[in-house]
């Protein structure tokens, strides 16, 4: 399933680096494209939605 999050703390690839190891954390499989330029964060995962949104609240960026 693909998830689409807009996460707007997301400033520099440092913080895309972070997100996508939040979300690798969940799943070792996901695939994240992240764009730090629009914000917005796409997951392709077998995760739940809340497990992924959970896993980046706990790394410091909540999605809006």
């Amino acid at each position: 399933m693909t998830i689409k999050l807009t996460i707007p703390g997301m400033a520099c690839s440092a913080c895309a680096n972070n997100i996508t190891n939040a979300v690798k954390a969940v799943d070792a499989y996901a695939i994240v494209e992240a764009d730090t330029k629009t914000k917005l964060v796409n997951v392709e995962t077998q995760a739940s939605e809340s497990t992924i949104k959970e896993a980046l609240i706990a790394a410091g960026y909540p999605p809006s």
